[in-house]
């Protein structure tokens, strides 16, 4: 069966794609996202991270479904318009921009966080910049230094379950609580490790340059969730070991933190410098993801078409990219890393939502896992989305009702433009 047309070009295969996802989920995710977490919920995190786990496994099937039977740039974007509508397709679309747009922010933040403390905002821009160089390069460089980010990431992350392990606090009575922060608390944690999670979205969104996507992006989506699962699974439970939740939750560097307070202390450098590489890796593959979103609502109209330009030889939407990385800069620029965590996973989980609730339109035919997931994981999207602290939910309402909006209002004014 020959592969779906295209105007970009089909060069990643199954391991690309799995490399991809896992370098938007290893990412700046797992550096960041456990001390909120731990403050949310305290030692419940692990449980909130589970979850979080699985409302990501039944969007993840959701996701698999759709992008083999729709296999374009543009993941849900896509989906929205074909199964339930222009506005629900534009809503998730530009929700997943502003959202992603917000988390490669946090990225570029922790870049700079972990490289350069004096001057974060500086490094992180910098970072920003090489990135994007190498995207507009082609996709295959891009999934060549995932590969490279990807491993290195696994062995700093490997050190810091060794340091916690062999030379952290083996008095585990800090672990003994682990309702403090209540349901509330522990489904807060939840929202905010999902944020983690999300990167699998990038495989689908690649949809135009994966070879036989009908057959690769249904096992690269799960493969990649299921080996970020067991990553998250084991540096949270062995950090929550070595220094307790109060520790991570106070710690600007909470993975830092917890290899730094052993015996192993002497590993703590190597741990930032994953940190650095972990937060550039999910910069680069999230630079590629955001961008062929947006490059998906160009082609229809719902972005200013320049952004549908397509490199005539490097094949990919380098105006797309440029402008994607151009919203980072000013994000960097103006924000703080933990300011926009929840925003970004309430932008996110609106978007999954929207993928849980396309899939449940599917016929048994097109099935290829049980409908009651998609059910499952709308609900947990929908409840994970309005546990997360008050300010962040308020803005990413404001931010989708503004979207909306002017998606009205253009309408009005072009009624053509929603063929």
């Amino acid at each position: 069966m020959s592969d779906p047309p295209t105007r970009l070009a089909r060069r990643l295969g199954t391991g690309d794609a799995i490399v991809m996802g896992l370098g938007s989920m290893i990412g700046a995710s797992v550096f960041a996202a456990i001390g909120p977490a731990a403050a949310a919920a305290g030692a419940g995190l692990m449980i909130g991270l589970a979850v979080a786990g699985m409302v990501a496994f039944c969007n993840a099937t959701s996701s698999a479904q759709l992008a083999a039977l729709y296999p374009a740039s543009g993941g849900t974007y896509i989906y929205g318009r074909k199964r339930l509508g222009h506005l629900a397709g534009f809503s998730a679309g530009w929700g997943f921009v502003i959202g992603k747009s917000a988390t490669l922010s946090v990225s570029a933040l922790a870049f700079g966080a972990y490289t350069f403390p004096e001057a974060p905002r500086p490094a992180g821009i910098a970072a920003v910049v090489v990135v994007t160089a190498i995207n507009l390069r082609g996709i295959t460089r891009t999934a060549k230094a995932t590969r490279v980010t990807v491993s290195l990431v696994l062995i700093a992350l490997g050190l810091v379950v060794a340091a916690s392990v062999g030379g952290g606090n083996t008095d585990a009575d800090h672990l003994a609580d682990w309702g403090a922060g209540g349901a509330r608390g522990i489904l807060e944690s939840a929202g905010l490790l999902f944020f983690a999670f999300a990167g699998y979205a990038r495989i689908a969104t690649l949809g135009e340059e994966i070879k036989d996507p009908a057959r690769t992006i249904p096992r690269a989506i799960p493969a990649a969730l299921g080996i970020t699962l067991v990553v998250y699974a084991a540096v949270s439970a062995t950090a929550l070991w070595a220094v307790g939740p109060d520790l991570l939750a106070e710690a600007a560097a909470p993975l830092a933190a917890a290899t730094d307070a052993g015996s192993w202390n002497g590993l703590t450098p190597v741990v930032r410098v994953g940190a650095a590489i972990a937060s550039a890796g999910a910069l680069l593959a999230l630079v590629a993801g955001v961008s062929r979103t947006t490059f998906a609502m160009a082609a229809e109209g719902d972005l200013p078409r320049v952004l549908d330009k397509v490199h005539p030889t490097y094949k990919v939407p380098h105006y797309a990219e440029i402008a994607v990385a151009a919203a980072v800069i000013v994000l960097v620029s103006l924000t703080d890393l933990r300011s926009v965590l929840g925003f970004s996973s309430f932008c996110v989980l609106f978007y999954y939502a929207v993928t849980n609730a396309s899939a449940w339109t599917l016929s048994p035919a097109q099935r290829r896992w049980p409908r009651a997931l998609s059910g499952l994981g709308f609900i947990g999207c929908v409840t994970l989305a309005f546990t997360l602290p008050v300010p962040s939910v308020l803005t990413g309402l404001s931010v989708l009702v503004a979207g909306i909006l002017i998606w009205r209002i253009r309408q009005t004014l072009n009624p053509a433009s929603s063929a």
